[in-house]
């Protein structure tokens, strides 16, 4: 009985564990399905937009193209001839794939402590907050391809120009501006009606 008792807990805790887990959106190519289906979403990128001044589909594009909208998302390990797990390349974690040392400036800068890469809202701050950081450079907020190469490269390396060497960045970079004028054309045709709603559910 006891051994019952200890394997329903089990399952149990395994089952809540699973629930917490926030998971990808069912229609990831869809900005307005998107914020339809996860309206805390909408309200976080809102939020960051206002704070920021980086635009809702310029940010998803981002999340996007960094972890596919999975919250425990992590490069994959290296591997040792070829099969045998190693080390991870980076230590990007959580919807933004922030860097450790990145995540602490964040929140020593904005003062929020409790930040989890895991967590949306914070993710969604964060990539605000750094992208930002070319939009007081002269960035255009709109130019997705120029930010997201200054997100992976750094501002430094972006002025070094090092994305050059780098073909299969500047291929990504592309796909991201392309996204995020797929999401900026979805977004025009459903953003007054994600702003009444807004105020209906929070």
């Amino acid at each position: 009985m006891k051994k019952y008792k200890l394997t329903c807990s089990l399952f149990l805790t395994i089952f809540v564990l699973q629930s917490c887990v926030t998971k990808p959106p069912e229609n990831p190519d869809n900005i307005c399905l998107i914020f339809q289906e996860k309206r805390s979403w909408y309200k976080a990128v809102i939020r960051s937009e206002k704070r920021w001044k980086i635009p809702p589909y310029v940010l998803m594009s981002f999340v996007y193209q960094e972890s596919s909208f999975q919250s425990d998302a992590k490069p994959e390990r290296e591997k040792i001839l070829g099969f045998i797990p190693w080390f991870r390349p980076s230590t990007a974690v959580g919807y933004s794939q922030a860097l450790n040392k990145t995540w602490e400036d964040y929140k020593d800068e904005t003062g929020n402590t409790r930040a989890n890469r895991k967590d949306f809202a914070d993710s969604a701050d964060f990539i605000g907050w750094y992208a930002s950081k070319g939009y007081y450079q002269g960035f255009e907020r709109t130019d997705a391809r120029s930010l997201y190469l200054a997100y992976h490269e750094g501002y430094t390396g972006f002025k070094k120009k090092t994305y050059r060497k780098k073909q299969w960045l500047i291929k990504v970079s592309d796909r991201v501006q392309a996204r995020s004028v797929k999401y900026q054309q979805q977004y025009w045709g459903c953003a007054k009606e994600l702003k009444k709603k807004r105020f209906l559910f929070f």
